[in-house]
C-alpha cells in the first residue's frame, strides 16, 4: 500500500459479523483520559463491535481519540464504527459508520468508504425504514429504544414484537439499543436480535470488562 493510495481502497477489512455486544463509547460518558483504557476493557469482556460516538468535541480531538480507538480496535479483531461521520470514518480508515435520520445517506456513505465498509442505519421503530435501508445498501439496522435510557430519556419507544417482525423480514443483522441491562438482554435476544448495543451498561460501570462480560455471556446460550 502506498501512502498516496485513497482511503476508499483501504477501509478495514472485517470479517466479524454483525453479533453480540455492540458497545458504544460515548464521549458525553467517558473522559478522553480513560476512553481508550475502557473501550480495551470491553473488548476484553467480549464486545464484538465498538462505535465510537462524540458530539462535543473539536474535529482535531475527535480524529485523535477515533484513530487510537482504530488501532486498538485492529489489534484485537473488531470492527469500529463512527457514529455519524462519515468524513472521519474516511479519515482514520474505521470499518464503517452509524447513520442516523438526520444524518446522510447510505449511497453517500458507500461512495465515501467503499464496498467493504460496514453501514448501520438506525431504525427507531420503523419498520419500514428497516426494510427500505436493506433495499439500499445497510449492512445491519438498529431498532429502539427498547426500555428507559439514561442517554437518551426521549428517544422513540420500540416494543419487542418489532424484533419478531423485522426478523421474518430482513435478511441483514438487527441490533437493538436502549436501556438494554445484563438482566434484560436476553429477552431481545430470544425476540430477534442480532446485537445488543449498550452504552451507560458498559461504560457506566465501575468494573467495564465485568460488565460486558455479564451480556456477553447471553448469547452463549
Amino acid at each position: 500500500m502506498t501512502l498516496n493510495q485513497d482511503p476508499v481502497d483501504v477501509v478495514t477489512e472485517v470479517t466479524t459479523p454483525i453479533t453480540g455486544l455492540y458497545a458504544i463509547a460515548d464521549t458525553q460518558l467517558i473522559d478522553s483520559e480513560t476512553l481508550t483504557e475502557k473501550v480495551a476493557q470491553a473488548i476484553a469482556g467480549g464486545a464484538r463491535l465498538i462505535q465510537y460516538r462524540d458530539k462535543t468535541h473539536h474535529s482535531t480531538q475527535r480524529q485523535h481519540q477515533a484513530q487510537q480507538l482504530k488501532t486498538l480496535c485492529q489489534q484485537h479483531g473488531v470492527p469500529l464504527i463512527i457514529n455519524d461521520n462519515i468524513e472521519l470514518a474516511k479519515k482514520i480508515r474505521a470499518s464503517g459508520v452509524h447513520l442516523g435520520r438526520d444524518d446522510d445517506d447510505i449511497k453517500l456513505a458507500r461512495k465515501t468508504l467503499g464496498k467493504d465498509a460496514i453501514i448501520g442505519i438506525s431504525c427507531y421503530n420503523d419498520l419500514a425504514r428497516a426494510i427500505e435501508a436493506e433495499k439500499g445498501g445497510a449492512d445491519y439496522v438498529a431498532f429502539g429504544r427498547f426500555f428507559d435510557s439514561p442517554t437518551k430519556p426521549n428517544a422513540i419507544q420500540a416494543e419487542s414484537g418489532l424484533l419478531k417482525q423485522a426478523k421474518t423480514t430482513l435478511t441483514i443483522p438487527i441490533v437493538a439499543i436502549g436501556g438494554i441491562s445484563s438482566e434484560n438482554g436476553g429477552y431481545l435476544i430470544d425476540a430477534g436480535a442480532n446485537s445488543l448495543a449498550v452504552i451507560s451498561g458498559v461504560f457506566a460501570a465501575t468494573n467495564v470488562y465485568a460488565a460486558a462480560w455479564a451480556y456477553s455471556k447471553l448469547f452463549s446460550h
